[in-house]
């Protein structure tokens, strides 16, 4: 990118970027479990040794922009590369971790990133603080077995090259994986690549974003504004709905 360019990006500032360092707030809780009683506890953390341990987690919990979602970083990696969403615990076959999470009273989604996972409650009625102590257990005990996140294949990327892909869907695949992706995944979520068509381009919202009453600014004056300005063959973004999670809502 020519340095203009680079200028100009930033003087748009775009919306993505500044509404994570403005709204996020980082939590820090330190959980150990102790094997002899099968009882968790939560400390301040000591020290940075302490971070991950074969009897000790450091998890962070990170605020999203959706009330109903909250990313917890257990300080290991969870997938190897890409996203995985789980809208439903039928969905979660591949996923060991998923499932256990499922079983969890108010947990009504499941998303996997490369470090974190973002968990979203049911409604406004489950507390977080009823909800995080089984989310941490449950994560703590899943990494301590040593089972795969993933069982099955994990799913190719949407913004894969392909050879039917023009120079216009290349440099719009390209930019949602270097630019826009890495900041909406921040946020505890993701946007997926749903095809190109008369000047559309089509997104699917996944994780925090799912049900994030910001979504919208989001698409609008963060993800379509940046797009039309590296691509002036883009007209607009609009919002795609998977028909599974559509379906569950009816």
């Amino acid at each position: 990118l020519s340095m203009m360019a680079a200028v100009k990006l930033r003087q748009v500032g775009w919306l993505l970027s500044s509404r994570i360092r403005s709204r996020q707030q980082v939590k820090h809780v330190y959980c150990t479990k102790q094997w002899s009683g099968m009882r968790h506890q939560k400390i301040p953390l000591s020290s940075p040794s302490s971070f991950v341990s074969s009897r000790s987690m450091f998890i962070q919990t990170q605020d999203t922009p959706n009330p109903n979602s909250l990313k917890f970083i257990p300080g290991c990696p969870v997938l190897e590369a890409g996203t995985m969403d789980f809208s439903a615990a039928r969905n979660a076959f591949c996923s060991p971790l998923a499932r256990q999470l499922f079983r969890i009273d108010g947990v009504k989604g499941v998303f996997f990133g490369p470090d974190f996972i973002t968990i979203t409650k049911t409604d406004d009625e489950v507390q977080w603080k009823l909800l995080k102590p089984d989310v941490y257990a449950t994560i703590m005990d899943f990494f301590a077995s040593g089972l795969p996140v993933v069982t099955d294949e994990a799913p190719s990327s949407d913004t894969a090259p392909s050879e039917d892909d023009d120079e216009v869907v290349a440099i719009i695949k390209e930019l949602l994986d270097t630019r826009i992706r890495p900041t909406v995944q921040e946020d505890g979520g993701d946007v997926i690549y749903k095809g190109f068509e008369d000047g559309i381009v089509k997104l699917m919202l996944q994780g925090s974003c799912t049900s994030c009453p910001s979504s919208i600014v989001t698409l609008k004056s963060g993800i379509q504004n940046m797009l039309q300005f590296y691509v002036p063959e883009v007209e607009g973004v609009i919002q795609v709905v998977d028909e599974e999670k559509e379906k569950e809502h009816l």
